[in-house]
């Protein structure tokens, strides 16, 4: 069995899997959006401190599978530094403790793996990674044969929505919420502007619709900002956030052929999205896998899933080269 452990951000998780079967035999997370609401995104401070408070508890629970464990895997990249070395640190003092090996994981490949879990790995995959720090599409042959194709010049899908719940007083984290408020809204009362719309590269921007976004509100503020006018132009907003992927899907598959297609990331359990990714593959008679829901986000399940490939490969970190990366340039 593997002991994985997820820090990246502002989730405290751990599970544990079997290397010969793939099962999941533990996984727990502990979510930290309550503590951060109230500061409208993540503070990394708040985030570290809490993982310290959270990772021995959930730690503690797994006291029975110590005896069975090969390896004890860990996220080191990328993410925020203060939030990786709290899991980087119980990795090491696990390893040295139990005397097993640590595999350092890339967080954006277990993203590529939570469409794995508890499943055998489907290559190749052509991924569309949606969350809120990336937004990117990436071509996987194996675990360790995977190509950047294209990713956003500035902010994330993900990240937009949080920014337009924030500029809504909506909440956080606003994915959720926006796509809420989307369903009471008409999504053809503003024409928001398509991210480059007329460039034929491949490639994401979502800074020009988040100011349009804002300047639609503070126009309607100065009169008087309804309960509707919020619904409308989350809904619009949506629209075009996800119009934007779609364009630029649909020039990346008019020039490959693409037999195997998914969906990963947190942003990625939004509905419409996957909703027109769906049509979009059907017209190209090209296979779509989906994470489940409760897999989206980021979750020490879809690390051990990486890490059995890894430990098949030994594929493992000295404790004295294990290190944190705030961003990694290639898979």
């Amino acid at each position: 069995m593997i002991l994985a452990i997820e820090s990246s951000c502002d989730d405290s998780s751990i599970s544990i899997t079997k290397i010969d079967t793939l099962e999941l035999v533990f996984h727990k997370k502990i979510s930290q959006e309550l503590q951060h609401s109230i500061y409208g995104g993540v503070v990394p401070e708040l985030a570290a401190r809490l993982h310290i408070e959270a990772l021995p508890k959930i730690l503690e629970e797994c006291k029975e599978y110590f005896k069975d464990l090969k390896a004890v895997a860990v996220t080191n990249a990328p993410g925020l530094s203060v939030t990786l070395t709290e899991g980087v640190a119980m990795a090491k003092a696990i390893s040295i403790a139990l005397n097993i090996p640590i595999i350092a994981v890339n967080h954006l490949k277990g993203h590529i793996y939570s469409l794995f879990i508890e499943k055998d790995a489907i290559f190749p995959i052509t991924v569309l990674l949606v969350s809120g720090g990336h937004t990117q599409i990436v071509e996987a042959q194996s675990l360790t044969q995977m190509s950047l194709l294209a990713r956003t010049l500035d902010d994330s899908f993900g990240e937009s929505f949080d920014k337009v719940s924030k500029m809504l007083n909506l909440g956080y984290p606003g994915g959720p919420i926006v796509q809420e408020y989307s369903l009471k809204g008409d999504m053809n009362r503003f024409d928001f502007p398509i991210p480059l719309s007329q460039s034929p590269k491949i490639e994401f921007s979502y800074s020009g619709l988040k100011n349009a976004v804002r300047l639609q509100i503070e126009n309607l503020e100065r009169t008087t900002l309804t309960q509707q006018d919020k619904y409308d132009i989350s809904a619009s907003f949506q629209k075009t956030a996800v119009e934007h992927i779609i364009q630029k899907l649909r020039k990346l598959f008019k020039q490959k052929s693409i037999k195997n297609f998914a969906i990963v990331g947190g942003a990625s359990a939004n509905l419409f999205l996957r909703s027109e990714i769906e049509k979009l593959c059907e017209k190209y008679d090209t296979n779509l896998y989906l994470s489940p829901l409760k897999y989206c986000s980021d979750n020490a399940a879809m690390i051990g899933r990486v890490a059995v490939e890894q430990f098949k490969q030994q594929d493992f970190t000295s404790i004295d080269n294990l290190d944190v990366q705030t961003r990694v340039k290639e898979y």
